[in-house]
Parts: C-alpha cells; structure tokens; sequence
C-alpha cells in the first residue's frame, strides 16, 4: 500500500533556509519559437529552476522547478512565454519514485 500523495506538506510552514519552503514541484515541457531560450538566463532569473533537459521530439526544453507555491509557478509561466516559448505545458509532480533496495534470497 502506497502513501497518500500531497503537494504540500502537513504541518506548519517550514523554518530554515528559504530552500525547505520550495514544496511545490513542476516539471514545465517548453516549445520555443523562432528563438531558443536561454537556459542558463532562465535559471539565474528563477531560482525555481533545478535543472533542464534539451529534447528531441514533441518539446524542446524540460524544466524541473521547484516553487513556493502556484503564484510563483504562474509567474514564471508567464515569464517562459515573454521570453518567446511558443508554447508550455506544465505537470506538477505528485512525488518522487526512488527504486527500492533490491533484496536477493538464497536460492533452496
């Protein structure tokens, strides 16, 4: 039997570093227009942004985000199309899948 999934924790908003209030994670599937984006003026701009995958196929920029929450996620959604993202689909991340330890038994 599997957890519940949540986007946000339970509890009280985090202490710490701003980085522990980071729960809202995305992954943003980016087509670019005539110009392609610039991933590392992109990454300085946001920091939001973990990492980034160059595709070939359907999109051509994968962004792996990791918000404050859906305000920030729609800014910088918005701020994706004024760079000149022909278009972008967004899909938040339920959880993540860790491959558990393989356990090897003795053969009888």
């Amino acid at each position: 039997m599997t957890a519940p999934l949540r986007l946000v924790p339970d509890g009280p908003a985090p202490q710490g570093p701003p980085e522990s209030a980071r729960a809202l994670h995305a992954i943003a599937r980016i087509s670019h227009g005539p110009v392609p984006l610039d991933f590392d003026r992109l990454a300085a701009e946001f920091p939001a942004v973990r990492s980034g995958l160059a595709l070939a196929g359907e999109a051509d920029l994968e962004l792996r985000l990791a918000c404050t929450g859906p305000e920030e996620l729609r800014t910088i959604t918005a701020a994706l199309h004024r760079a000149g993202a022909a278009r972008v689909r967004i899909d938040l991340v339920l959880r993540a899948l860790t491959p558990a330890p393989v356990t090897l038994r003795p053969v009888p």
